[in-house]
Parts: structure tokens; sequence; C-alpha cells
């Protein structure tokens, strides 16, 4: 079953999908779908494959996917899944009411998974089911409480993947900085490759930033861009007919030669043996 709900003045969409046979993105078949997904296996563990790489989701883990990944669920009919629009919600626009953007969205690691306890599990069913009872309200505020029930999932999310995954407690403006740093890397690494590009555009140095990313227990800044480059890349090569010098390009390099000796480094293979060994 899908519970859809939309606007027509506009491109805004919210989704819940519960139950259906199957369930997957794909970033050149739904390029016209730029939607956020948080994917909840209410059934035994199982297996999810996003951009070629396998993760394991065991019973009540929600993963959380953003609109460049390419997934397959094993048993898409245990998924309940949340997929929702920029125009619908935007999380950068509103990043002061939930906090997420650069964490569980577009953070690291991504794609995110966090557990729920059986507490939680009755608490996300229980909104769930306020959800479901929304969208048969079709009235001048239905868009409205939809919204309300999204960032309080969104809330409720972010508040346990920040006990989950965040090695030590952090101060808010200490987060703060950390996800301003990788929502900047997700908005502009075709172009800057280096962590004093991003240190300028958060005002901070670049030790600052690397004692942050420490003290989080995330990996260094360099890294962290590194993997994103190295991503897309992997994205390109999978997903289009491009050859190296385009996808060279698109990911900020000025010759070929420099963008496979970085995808080697990075990968351990080649440009042309990871396309082919796929």
């Amino acid at each position: 079953m899908v519970y859809t709900y939309t606007e027509h003045h506009t491109t805004a969409y919210l989704g819940l999908t519960e139950k259906e046979p199957s369930f997957s993105r794909s970033l050149v078949r739904d390029r016209g779908k730029p939607y956020l997904t948080i994917a909840w296996n209410r059934g035994p563990e199982q297996s999810v494959v996003v951009d070629e790489v396998r993760y394991t989701l065991e019973e009540n883990d929600i993963i959380l996917l953003v609109y460049g990944d390419t997934f397959t669920f094993e048993r898409a009919e245990q998924i309940t899944a949340w997929q929702f629009n920029r125009d619908f919600y935007c999380i950068v626009d509103h990043d002061k009411e939930v906090s997420c953007v650069g964490f569980i969205f577009y953070g690291l690691p991504s794609p995110m998974v966090v557990k729920l306890s059986p507490k939680e599990v009755r608490s996300f069913d229980l909104l769930y089911q306020v959800f479901l009872e929304e969208f048969g309200n079709h009235d001048n505020i239905q868009a409205e409480m939809l919204r309300m029930l999204l960032k309080r999932l969104i809330i409720k999310l972010t508040r346990i993947a920040r006990e989950q995954h965040l090695a030590n407690e952090m101060r808010d403006e200490e987060l703060d900085i950390v996800r301003r740093f990788n929502l900047l890397v997700e908005q502009n690494f075709r172009e800057f490759h280096q962590v004093q590009d991003y240190a300028n555009m958060l005002h901070k140095s670049p030790k600052t930033l690397s004692n942050l990313f420490r003290q989080s227990g995330a990996d260094s800044p360099l890294k962290i861009i590194q993997q994103r480059v190295a991503l897309e890349g992997k994205r390109l090569l999978l997903y289009t007919d491009k050859d190296v010098a385009e996808i060279a390009y698109e990911t900020g390099f000025k010759e070929a030669s420099h963008f496979s000796r970085f995808f080697k480094k990075s990968t351990g293979q080649t440009p042309g043996n990871f396309r082919r060994r796929e």
C-alpha cells in the first residue's frame, strides 16, 4: 500500500509505503523524484543494497537514504518507508527545527542506520498510526499536520542517532559545525577537494575541524571529502556510460589521469576495472 500527499500548485510530495512487494530506487530511472527516504525494517533481519554495497538491517532498524542513493531491499514487504521531497519539507531551510542535515541525512556514516529499542518501537508505531489517520483527512490543514508529523519523526530519529553515532557527548554548537561541514562537502565536493577550502567557508582553522571530527568519532575532514568524491565517481561509473575523462571533469579533476590515480588510491581499483567488475 502506498499513501501519498501531493500539492497541485507545487511539486510537494510525501509518501508512506508499506507491505509492497518491491521497494527500490534507481539514480537513472528515478532522477525526476528527488526524495529523501526513511525506511523501517519491521520484520526479521534482511539486507539492503545501496550503491552496490550490501548492508544488514536487523529487525526494527531504520535506514536513512538520500536522493543520490540507488537501493533495493531483499524483502520489501517488511519495509515501512516515508519519502518526501524538498517542496514538501526542506531539511536545509528548516534546519533550526530538526537539526538533521549533515548528520542523519548527508552526514556520515552514509547511509546511517538507527536501531530502535522496544520502547522506541512502540513510540514509532504510534506515530505511524497517526500518519495513517492523517493521510485519510482531506481537509485544508492536512498538509500542515503531515509536515508536523514528519518533523516529529525526523527529530526523534536525530535524537536517537546522537546517542548511537557520536562517540562522545558534543555541545550543540560543536555538532552544528560538523553538520555544516558535511553539508558544504555535499554541495561543493565537485569543486573543492581540500580541507582548507571548507575551513575558510566555516571561518575555522583546519586544525579546529580535525579536532571536532576526532571528538565526534568520525573520519577526518579530508577523508570525508575524499569518500564523497570517490562515491560520486563510483555512481557515475556504475550508472552512466560516461567515459573517465567526463567523470574526471564532473568530479573536479583537470585531467583524467589525476582522477584515475585518486580513484585507485581510494578504492584499490582502476576506474576501468571497477566498471568491468560490476
